[in-house]
C-alpha cells in the first residue's frame, strides 16, 4: 500500500529531525492528527503540502511525489 510507504518516509525523516508529531504539525499549520494519519498509513498528505513538508523535514521532494505516480 502506497500510504504506508509515504508514512514511513515522513516518520523516519521526522524522527531524524528529532521532532514530535505535534511540532511537525505546528510547522505545517495542520493538526497532529493529520500527521498521525499519514504515518499510520490511513492517508497521504495533500499534494499542496508536499513542498513544505519536504523543506521542513529536509528530504527530497521526489521521494514524496513518487506516491502520487500512477502504477
Amino acid at each position: 500500500m502506497q500510504n504506508n510507504k509515504v508514512g514511513t518516509i515522513i516518520r523516519k525523516a521526522r524522527l531524524e529531525q528529532k521532532m514530535t508529531q505535534k511540532q511537525l504539525a505546528d510547522k505545517m499549520e495542520i493538526s497532529d492528527k493529520a500527521i498521525s494519519k499519514w504515518e499510520c498509513g490511513y492517508g497521504n498528505p495533500d499534494i499542496s503540502f508536499i513542498l513544505k513538508l519536504s523543506n521542513i523535514l529536509n528530504i527530497d521532494v521526489r521521494a514524496l511525489l513518487k506516491v502520487y505516480e500512477k502504477p
